[in-house]
């Protein structure tokens, strides 16, 4: 997996579930591979760094399964308590004479025991700046680093990174058109989970060490959505209530949907669009899994709305935008490697092409929520100052909102809406900006 990530642009998340529902594993098993692919790759620069001091012919020139076999052994020994580091050294130099021949093999035994000799690991050089410190210390490319510092300031940068860098909290949302939340932890609780009320969404519980919670009972018969506590809160910012006309512009894989739908007791009427016709599958079997009849599904570009929808015939629509995803890295550690500084501002202006668009098909007063899973400005709150300053007839409502009184005293007000980052909550990064037309 790590080499099908190197060599050839493999999506981590997408290539771990394929692998893993073929392998037959054991739920144990499971975890561990989890943990060494997604570990390995969220620490890269760091291993990197160190294993640069004792590859004499440096790393670039290593066939990639061995750069990733030593990559992989040296996160074990760096990061794991469990794995005693005699034992991943062991295993590695077995790895490398069934793949490879004696001369691998003894380079990759000689390389792991000088890491071992060396002691604690990484000693970094005293002349550092803070951007690159933080860089090399957490794992995250400098000109990432850099943009947090100029928005957020060093402390927050490197709260960020680190958080970026623990396993992600497994969160589920209650369907509450089926079952109560304090029914449900209560089950849950019952057979033996260690499942506690989210403090971030009165629709999430968040459960720890229950193994995939798509396996169970309850996702079977629709009781519970998998689902990041922050992703949450954007369904509960666009407040339908029963009986209204909503749009969701971006829609799959169609969890806000889906909870849209569960707050308005499945009584009215959800437009659910989204460009790919095999994404906007994964919403409908979403909504049938859920047994919500609410929610009708449709594929066309989402600039194009504007053209195949009424004007001003929406009560509420979502814009839950495509973005560069840098609130998600904790998920997806791959992405920090795929993204370029020249994306954030590539992606910016199909944003606010597509809040321009979008927002002639809401009624007066309605509201339009705009939502990221990204922590960069230049996608939040920059565009939805701009779309205010040329929009007098929207205002902005976001600090009226339930959620803002809840999150307050952590999460970040930025712009006319709300932030919230990696290390806030142990959830994703999100935006949530709510805006009113006027009447």
């Amino acid at each position: 997996m790590l080499v099908r990530v190197d060599e050839q642009g493999a999506y981590s998340n997408l290539l771990l579930n394929s692998s893993l529902q073929k392998s037959g594993l054991s739920r144990e098993d499971a975890g561990l591979a989890t943990e060494l692919v997604y570990g390995t790759i969220s620490r890269l620069i760091t291993l990197d760094f160190v294993l640069e001091q004792f590859v004499s012919k440096g790393l670039v020139k290593l066939q990639p399964w061995v750069r990733s076999l030593l990559r992989l052994s040296l996160y074990q020994i760096m990061y794991l308590d469990r794995i005693p580091s005699h034992a991943a050294v062991n295993e590695a130099v077995n790895i490398s004479k069934k793949r490879g021949h004696q001369g691998i093999s003894g380079m990759v035994n000689g390389v792991l025991r000088s890491v071992l000799r060396a002691g604690d690991l990484p000693v970094l050089p005293g002349n550092l700046s803070e951007a690159k410190r933080i860089s090399l210390q957490h794992s995250h490319p400098l000109w990432m680093v850099k943009r947090w510092i100029a928005e957020y300031g060093a402390e927050i940068a490197e709260a960020i990174c680190a958080a970026n860098n623990e396993p992600p909290a497994v969160s589920v949302r209650v369907n509450t058109t089926l079952i109560s939340r304090e029914k449900l932890l209560n089950e849950m609780q019952e057979q033996g989970l260690n499942a506690l009320a989210s403090e971030v969404s009165p629709y999430g519980i968040v459960v720890k060490g229950g193994g995939n919670m798509a396996l169970t009972p309850w996702y079977r018969d629709g009781y519970l959505s998998i689902q990041d506590e922050s992703s949450m809160l954007v369904a509960e910012a666009v407040a339908p209530e029963p009986g209204m006309k909503v749009l969701d512009c971006c829609a799959a894989p169609g969890g806000k949907t889906a909870h849209m739908a569960e707050l308005m007791k499945d009584e009215g009427y959800i437009y659910a669009n989204d460009l790919h016709l095999h994404k906007a599958k994964l919403i409908s079997d979403q909504a049938v899994r859920l047994g919500l009849e609410s929610i009708v599904i449709g594929s066309v570009d989402a600039m194009d709305l504007d053209s195949t929808c009424e004007h001003s015939s929406f009560d509420r629509i979502l814009l839950d935008a495509p973005c560069s995803g840098l609130g998600v890295i904790r998920r997806k550690p791959d992405l920090k490697w795929r993204k370029e500084p020249e994306d954030v501002a590539s992606i910016a202006a199909l944003q606010k092409g597509l809040l321009e668009s979008v927002s002639k098909l809401l009624k007066p007063g309605g509201m339009l929520v705009y939502s990221t899973c990204t922590t960069e400005q230049a996608e939040n709150s920059d565009i939805v100052t701009s779309f205010l300053d040329m929009n007098p007839d929207f205002t902005a409502i976001t600090f009226s909102s339930p959620i803002w009184g809840r999150l307050q005293e952590t999460a970040l007000a930025r712009g006319e809406g709300i932030q919230i980052l990696p290390n806030h909550f142990g959830s994703d990064g999100f935006y949530i900006s709510c805006l009113q037309r006027r009447l």
